[in-house]
């Protein structure tokens, strides 16, 4: 009919159906209401579903949302490497004691119910594994307080200690310099600063001559310190060399160990650590530093702050590179570069390593620093008393590794050895 052929042609570009109650109410008549529910079959079939309409809506206007990124721990560990910070620590306050006197049923005056204040938290540093940076760190940490006395005598509760887990390595030095803790063993803790003591409560100050005390004490306040913290890295041997002298390549080839390798200076902006395992169960940890240049000292190039990572090394590895055309330079620039950090730190126990021996030339190149290193060469700063062993290697190729991981353990024995022997009282 032509009624129905009206409100489908209506429904088709309003994209919309009355329901029947809107039927009844808008037309009272039987005989249309009837027509029209017909027609309300035939829209069915000719309208598609209401949810379809919206989802190609949503796809064609609708922005995806992305979520937020959230700063919790998952978002810090990606953070900046940091070895060096100065930071408060403040100590919880003690929960104040609490001032007040008990009542009961035809008693009104039963005495003194105040219960003690709880106790503050400490703030301690604990050393661990889980941990390889100080970038965790707050500049102020702080411990809880203590929970206030209550009622009926009832002490408050004391307050969870701050914990803070810190490298392996870490030293604790107070404002003034003064190292007040060094954590090397995993485990090792340091309390920093201390809780407050919870403030008594009326109760405690009840006596046979002052049967209704009306004070209390407050919590105490807890210590504030400040504090820097230090990582020095704890490793056996320390790599030392030029940007690019393969320092990296060398670590990887010798330990498990995955820093950055690539063509450019400078890959290495963080120390790395791997350890060297032998057939007998042993272990020795050698540390990668970031490349030295001439003049770090004066802060050139990334400086030298980061040899505080090799000063407990017991020998240094010297990482040169054959393919420039004077060796011998490097070696030179890096003992002066180690004395101007800490006058002595060049003459330790040492090994060193020309690296890519595989290059056109270096052969006579390692001849040189052979003779050298011997005392045969005359060269100012080395004699015939420099006994440090010259190998060859290839990092890249695996050439000589096995060499240097021999003379590598007959170092780390001695140099243990002799250690423990300056232990031993006399």
């Amino acid at each position: 009919s032509k009624l129905q052929s009206i409100y489908i042609h209506y429904c088709l570009h309003a994209h919309d159906i009355l329901t029947q109650s809107e039927i009844n109410l808008l037309y009272p008549c039987r005989t249309i209401q009837a027509q029209l529910s017909n027609a309300k079959v035939i829209l069915h079939r000719a309208l598609p579903p209401k949810r379809i309409f919206f989802l190609q809506c949503h796809n064609s206007v609708a922005k995806h949302v992305k979520p937020k990124k959230l700063k919790g721990v998952a978002y810090r560990k990606h953070r900046h490497f940091v070895d060096y910070l100065e930071l408060e620590v403040c100590g919880g306050m003690g929960g104040n004691g609490m001032l007040s006197f008990l009542s009961l049923p035809k008693t009104e005056y039963a005495g003194p119910d105040g219960g003690n204040g709880g106790n503050g938290g400490h703030v301690i540093f604990k050393a661990g594994y889980g941990v390889k940076s100080l970038a965790h760190l707050k500049s102020v940490e702080m411990a809880d307080s203590g929970v206030k006395g209550g009622t009926k005598c009832r002490d408050g509760k004391n307050a969870q200690h701050r914990e803070i887990e810190v490298p392996v390595g870490t030293i604790v030095r107070s404002e003034d310099g003064r190292i007040m803790s060094s954590l090397d063993k995993e485990g090792d803790i340091f309390i920093s600063a201390r809780g407050g003591a919870g403030g008594k409560g009326n109760y405690f100050f009840l006596s046979n001559e002052n049967r209704a005390p009306s004070i209390a004490e407050i919590g105490a306040s807890g210590q504030i310190r400040k504090l820097s913290v230090e990582l020095k890295t704890m490793a056996h041997a320390g790599l030392i060399g030029f940007p690019n002298a393969g320092k990296s390549t060398l670590l990887r080839a010798i330990s498990r160990a995955q820093p950055a390798v690539s063509a450019y200076p400078f890959t290495t902006l963080n120390p790395h650590v791997g350890m060297v395992l032998y057939s007998d169960h042993e272990q020795i940890a050698v540390a990668d530093i970031p490349g030295l240049i001439p003049g770090a000292h004066l802060n050139k190039g990334l400086g030298i702050s980061f040899l505080r990572h090799i000063e407990r090394c017991l020998c240094l590895i010297y990482v040169i590179d054959l393919s420039i055309e004077h060796p011998l330079e490097q070696l030179t620039h890096l003992r002066y570069e180690l004395n101007q950090y800490q006058e002595g730190l060049a003459d330790r126990p040492s090994l060193l390593l020309g690296n890519k021996i595989d290059v056109a030339g270096a052969e006579t190149k390692l001849e040189e620093l052979k003779k050298v290193l011997s005392g045969e060469q005359e060269e100012e700063g080395f004699g015939p008393n420099s006994h440090t062993p010259v190998l060859g290697i290839s990092a890249k190729k695996l050439i000589g590794i096995d060499e240097l991981l021999h003379y590598l353990r007959i170092l780390y024995d001695i140099n243990v050895q002799k250690k423990e022997d300056e232990s031993i009282p006399r």
